[in-house]
C-alpha cells in the first residue's frame, strides 16, 4: 500500500528496460529531482506493457516492476517532463485501470462548527 500523502511521479518518456534501479535514479538524479526524497518515481516501457517504480525507503532502494499480460497501461500522452499522479491514481494504473478517472480530494480547509 501506497502512504497517503506520499509524492508520486512519472516520467512521460519510456526508458529503456534494461536499467536497473540504480540506473534509474541516475535518471531521476539527471533530471534535477532528490532520488532520496522518499517519493515514487514511475518509469514506462516503450511497448507501454510493464512499469517500474523505484523509491528509496530510508534504509534502502526499492525496486516495483510489473508486466501485463492481455493490454497494456493506461499511461499518460507521451511528452518531455514529469507528471505527478496521487496514490489512488498509481493503484488505478498499477491494476491497469484508466488512472484519469480517479478523482483525488481537494485540500479543503476546516469550517468552524461554532
Amino acid at each position: 500500500m501506497i502512504p497517503a500523502g506520499a509524492r508520486v511521479l512519472v516520467a512521460a518518456k519510456p526508458v529503456d528496460f534494461r536499467k536497473g534501479p540504480d540506473s534509474l535514479m541516475a535518471l531521476v538524479r539527471e533530471s534535477g529531482a532528490d532520488p532520496f526524497s522518499g517519493a515514487l518515481y514511475v518509469f514506462r516501457s516503450r511497448r507501454a506493457d510493464r512499469v517500474k517504480i523505484v523509491w528509496w525507503d530510508g534504509s534502502g532502494l526499492c525496486l516495483f516492476a510489473k508486466r501485463l499480460d492481455e493490454h497494456g497501461f493506461h499511461w499518460p500522452r507521451i511528452e518531455g517532463g514529469v507528471i505527478r499522479l496521487s496514490p489512488a491514481q498509481l493503484m488505478a494504473l498499477i491494476d491497469g485501470m484508466d488512472w484519469t478517472r480517479v478523482k483525488t480530494p481537494r485540500n479543503r480547509r476546516p469550517t468552524s462548527l461554532g
